[in-house]
């Protein structure tokens, strides 16, 4: 199996994220909060942080992520 096959992506609702950070506290380095406090992602989740970063998605009270297999 590829390092690749493995991966993931996250999709981002920035019109439901409302900032709270609770992603980012979670898995800091899949979610990274903007000057504004609003999270963005920076490219495909590597393997070894799939489980936080679904960990992250599931805890936004929002509701503003989306993990995708890629």
């Amino acid at each position: 199996m590829t390092a690749g096959a493995s991966e993931l992506e996250v999709a981002v609702d920035k019109a439901r994220c409302c900032g709270y950070g609770i992603c980012a506290e979670i898995c800091p380095d899949v979610y990274k909060l903007d000057a504004q406090g609003f999270v963005y992602i920076d490219g495909p989740v590597p393997a070894t942080l799939a489980d936080a970063a679904r960990e992250g998605a599931e805890a936004c009270p929002e509701e503003a992520l989306t993990v995708l297999e890629a």
